[in-house]
């Protein structure tokens, strides 16, 4: 029974989303991006020491949390005074070296999606170049409080963001796969990742105040992580839904012509 449902289109479909194995990707994802990306965004953030709050402020915005939750977040963080003057040139240079290997995670992960070799070794300065445009985004999107609360913020994060992630799979992937094939990736990852908000505001603030209470400041470490794996699942889960749909959609819209 089970060789027949392989040999079925939907059970290929389904044998390649097992073998890519989403999960281990994403918890992959969110190890390295809270042990490199998150202590080399809170030193970036803390050379703006106007905004008062840093990473923390920025991390609150993200999740999407209550006032509250946001409290329980920016205990876990230094302010950025403090943060930029204890951070050592050579610190610094540790974190950014560590935080390469975060774009090498999402570079084999798009690259297992799409059935492609690794990429040689002296392909790396993409992961230098992928970084600097994430943190710079993050950044901007850190030190800029009134364009929080403009009207635009939305369409412009929506498609800024689309464009981020369809860029980011066309340098990862070295060119290899046509920008018009990666578009429905790009699409699919800033819905996932819209949901993932709307999500987090549902859930996380609550869990966020009784994990504070069970677990002092370690629950909050708890649900950031959790968060940061849906961040994963949303970034690799996106790539792979494009892909499905770049190969079914023809295939759909050929099936509904009409046979003469």
């Amino acid at each position: 029974m089970r060789s027949v449902i392989r040999r079925t289109r939907a059970g290929r479909r389904w044998g390649r989303i097992s073998e890519i194995d989403l999960w281990q990707l994403s918890l992959g994802f969110a190890a390295l991006g809270f042990l490199t990306l998150v202590p080399l965004l809170i030193v970036v953030s803390a050379a703006d020491t106007a905004s008062g709050r840093g990473f923390a402020q920025w991390l609150g915005d993200g999740l999407g949390v209550s006032a509250t939750a946001r409290q329980e977040i920016e205990h876990l963080f230094a302010l950025p005074g403090e943060a930029w003057r204890t951070t050592t040139a050579f610190g610094l240079a540790v974190l950014a070296v560590f935080g390469l290997s975060f774009g090498t995670v999402v570079q084999s992960g798009y690259e297992k999606i799409w059935d492609l070799p690794p990429a040689r070794w002296w392909a790396r300065w993409r992961h230098v170049l992928w970084l600097t445009v994430l943190i710079g985004i993050l950044f901007l999107s850190a030190i800029t409080p009134l364009w929080r609360e403009s009207p635009a913020r939305g369409v412009v994060t929506v498609l800024s963001g689309t464009l981020f992630f369809w860029w980011s799979q066309r340098l990862l992937l070295g060119g290899r796969v046509p920008w018009i094939t990666l578009l429905p990736g790009a699409v699919a990852t800033m819905l996932g990742m819209l949901g993932l908000r709307i999500f987090s505001r549902l859930v996380f603030p609550p869990l966020i105040a009784s994990s504070a209470v069970t677990y002092g400041p370690f629950g909050t470490v708890l649900v950031i992580q959790t968060w940061l794996v849906g961040v994963g699942v949303v970034v690799f889960g996106g790539a792979l839904a494009g892909r499905l749909l770049r190969e079914e959609l023809p295939r759909a819209a050929h099936a509904l012509k009409p046979r003469r």
